[in-house]
C-alpha cells in the first residue's frame, strides 16, 4: 500500500469542476474529514467548512438548503455541528462526481480511497491518497498523459499523521473507553448502548460518542504509524467468525 500527497493549483480543480467557481469568496477554507462512500458517480463525504465572516444559524441553513444544494451541485446537505469560534461548519454532503473525476474513480479501480490532509483555499489543494501503488500509478499516468498540472509533495507506505496529532490519549478519553470496554460496548454483539453509557458517566450522549470517535481515531492514528503497523503480508485476512 502507498500513501501520496499531491498539490494542485485551485483555479485548475475549477476548470475540472471538481470546486464551484467563486466558491473560495464566502469559504476559506475546506478539509475533508472523511470519505463515507466513493463511487464513480458521487461521494459522500464529511468536510469541514471555514466561513469567511460570521456563521449563519442552523435555522438560516436549513431555509436556505435548496438553494445551497442546487448553487454547488448537492445531491443532499446536512449541518453536523457549527464551530462559531473557529467560523467552521461541520457538514455530510452526497455529491455528484464530474465527468473528469469519474474517470479517474474508475482508473482507481476502487483501490484508492482520500486520506488526512486533504485541505483546499483559495489558491491551492492538497489532496492525499492511499491504496495500491500499482492504482495510484494509474492514475497520475493519467494526469501526466492529461497534461494536468500537480505536484507531489510526499509518497510513503504508511498513511499521514499529522505531527502535531496527539499520541495518547487524554483522562477523560482514556477513563471512558476504558468504561465503554469494560461495559461491553465494543462486544459483538454489543452489550451496552451509547445512551446507556452515557447516563453510567454522568454526560451526554453526543458528548460521550464524540469523545469516544476522537480517542479511536488517535488509537488507529497511533496503530497506523507505528514501525510494522498494519498487514503483516498481502494474503487476505481470514473472515470473523
Amino acid at each position: 500500500m502507498q500513501s501520496v500527497s499531491l498539490e494542485f493549483r485551485t483555479p485548475d480543480l475549477e476548470l475540472l469542476g471538481v470546486i464551484p467557481p467563486g466558491f473560495f469568496a464566502k469559504y476559506e477554507e475546506v478539509e475533508l474529514l472523511e470519505t463515507l462512500r466513493l463511487e464513480k458517480g458521487w461521494r459522500l463525504q464529511l468536510l469541514r467548512v471555514r466561513r469567511r465572516g460570521a456563521l449563519r444559524t442552523a435555522t438560516e441553513l436549513e431555509r436556505e438548503s435548496r438553494r445551497i444544494r442546487a448553487m454547488y451541485g448537492l445531491e443532499s446537505f446536512e449541518l453536523v455541528e457549527r464551530r462559531p469560534r473557529t467560523r467552521d461548519y461541520i457538514v455530510l454532503v452526497r455529491q455528484r462526481n464530474p465527468e473528469r473525476l469519474a474517470r479517474l474513480l474508475s482508473l482507481a479501480s476502487g483501490e484508492i480511497s482520500p486520506t488526512a490532509p486533504f485541505r483546499l483555499t483559495a489558491e491551492k489543494v492538497l489532496a492525499s491518497f492511499h491504496g495500491e501503488e500499482r492504482a495510484l500509478r494509474r492514475v497520475l499516468r493519467r494526469l501526466d498523459r492529461e497534461e494536468f498540472p500537480y505536484r507531489i509533495v510526499r509518497a510513503s507506505g504508511r498513511p499521514y499523521v499529522p505531527a502535531e496529532s496527539p499520541s495518547s490519549l487524554t483522562p477523560l478519553q482514556a477513563k471512558l473507553v476504558a468504561r465503554a470496554w469494560v461495559l461491553g460496548y465494543y462486544a459483538v454483539p454489543r452489550r451496552i448502548t451509547l445512551t446507556r453509557l452515557a447516563r453510567q458517566v454522568g454526560r451526554s450522549a453526543p458528548a460521550v460518542g464524540k469523545a469516544l470517535r476522537r480517542a479511536e481515531g488517535r488509537l488507529v492514528a497511533r496503530w497506523l504509524s507505528a514501525e510494522g503497523g498494519g498487514p503483516a503480508t498481502d494474503e487476505p485476512a481470514a473472515p470473523e467468525t
